[in-house]
């Protein structure tokens, strides 16, 4: 895999910068706010991921979906509608999410550097332009990458078309990322190899299984390890 000239696609969110920690400190903030008397939090947060899978087809993905599902799941939970001073309260519990920073995870910039004096590197990402390219501008990486592509989905369509509008090779082309589901299972249906280098905060929708046998897929544990094979 040491060969040069070679196409790596990365995700963004928990593959280049921290992403999905921040909605859990979110989250684990409303399940303190609720103090729900019988529920445990392993089963509201079943619950919640239950209602987020349901709103993403009206709301998509990001902040606004998320703050819509967090008042869902209070109606859900005291089984009346949510007032107005409750949905203020989540509006400020959510408030930090607004914010437009990111957290590179460790190593990125520098591995990204010596991996461009070697290869081409994409960026793709998931979500509504309005939400996602904030935090690409706030990364400081763009300059690392030919093109930075934000999409609503990533399925095996979406990889297939990202292949003829760029004229890339597939058996040269690698999807870089933390997510089996969105990253790693779709590129390997488009015919892509794929690298999964896990992140612990990995939302929980995007969990799906791999396939352990298959040769497509290198596994890492750490971003900066890339540069031992690429």
């Amino acid at each position: 895999m040491r060969q040069r000239g070679q196409v790596l696609i990365f995700d963004a969110d928990d593959t280049l910068w921290e992403n999905n920690v921040r909605f859990e400190r979110v989250l684990d903030d409303f399940l303190a706010w609720v103090a729900h008397p019988t529920l445990q939090a392993a089963e509201i947060r079943a619950l919640f991921a239950e209602i987020q899978a349901g709103n993403i087809a009206t709301h998509g993905y990001g902040v606004p979906m998320f703050v819509h599902s967090l008042g869902d799941c209070l109606e859900r939970l005291r089984e009346r509608p949510v007032t107005g001073r409750e949905r203020a309260e989540i509006a400020e519990l959510a408030a930090a999410l607004y914010e437009e920073r990111v957290d590179l995870i460790a190593g990125v910039a520098e591995t990204l550097a010596e991996l461009g004096t070697r290869h081409e590197l994409l960026m793709l990402t998931k979500g509504a332009p309005e939400h996602q390219q904030p935090k690409v501008d706030a990364s400081g990486l763009v300059d690392h990458f030919r093109s930075v592509h934000i999409v609503p989905e990533k399925d095996p369509g979406t990889y297939r078309n990202l292949v003829r509008e760029l004229g890339l090779v597939p058996t040269t082309t690698w999807m870089i990322g933390n997510s089996p589901k969105s990253d790693i299972v779709p590129a390997r249906e488009a015919g892509l190899n794929a690298v999964y280098i896990p992140n612990e905060h990995t939302w929980a929708l995007e969990h799906t299984a791999l396939d352990p046998e298959d040769g497509g897929v290198l596994r890492l544990g750490a971003f900066s390890e890339l540069v031992a094979h690429f």
